[in-house]
């Protein structure tokens, strides 16, 4: 298990802006966040800074910026996406998408919504299922101690966890509903984003971007 003040520092370092970053065709990313503002690269084009309540195309406006994460409207639907993560313009129809940068330490780390609170996930897909610190799952409003006590392993042993559903989990577009997770009371210092979650999406490495897409 990695000491706490490196998964600080891991997550500082994602929020750090990255203007090198590209966009695929009909994609809005963010490289860059300020209270207030955010710097996005539309269809791979260089990096723009915007104001909330301003239109970023003709169908996407910024609602919201802080220091973490930006909120969208795109085609009348919002979508929250921290920096180095994307969401697609793509017609109606098309599968919901989001593409992950990898960070300086090479990880991939995204900005979530776990039952509609914010949540930063490191992306592991060696954990079974999405895994979250006992306090987190407090502070989402998950009755832990109702699910299925099981036994997992970490660096000091073996440690109670408990098996429960989230009722939904959203990474830019991609929304899914009842999703299995593990609790954990001790042993894990940050939320990881398992196969319970990864396994219903195509993933697809492109170099230093990850892309998601929804299969069910």
């Amino acid at each position: 298990m990695r000491p706490l003040a490196l998964v600080n520092r891991l997550f500082l370092l994602a929020s750090i802006s990255c203007v090198t970053c590209t966009a695929q065709a009909s994609d809005i990313g963010v490289v860059g966040l300020f209270p207030g503002k955010a710097v996005l690269v539309i269809d791979g084009s260089g990096p723009k800074t915007f104001s909330v309540g301003s239109k970023v195309t003709d169908d996407v406006k910024l609602l919201e910026a802080n220091g973490s994460t930006a909120t969208l409207e795109v085609k009348g639907k919002r979508q929250v996406i921290g920096i180095g993560e994307y969401v697609s313009r793509s017609a109606p129809g098309a599968a919901s998408s989001v593409t992950l940068k990898v960070n300086p330490q090479g990880h991939f780390v995204a900005q979530a919504q776990i039952n509609g609170a914010m949540m930063t996930m490191l992306v592991d897909t060696g954990a079974t299922m999405i895994a979250l610190p006992a306090s987190e799952a407090v502070r989402l409003g998950v009755d832990y101690k109702k699910g299925r006590m099981v036994a997992v392993n970490t660096a000091n042993g073996a440690a109670p966890a408990y098996m429960v559903k989230l009722n939904t989990v959203k990474i830019g577009d991609i929304e899914m509903n009842q999703v299995d997770a593990l609790v954990q009371e001790a042993g894990l210092p940050f939320a990881l984003l398992g196969m319970s979650f990864l396994n219903r999406t195509e993933m697809r490495r492109e170099g230093e971007m990850m892309v998601l897409t929804k299969r069910f």
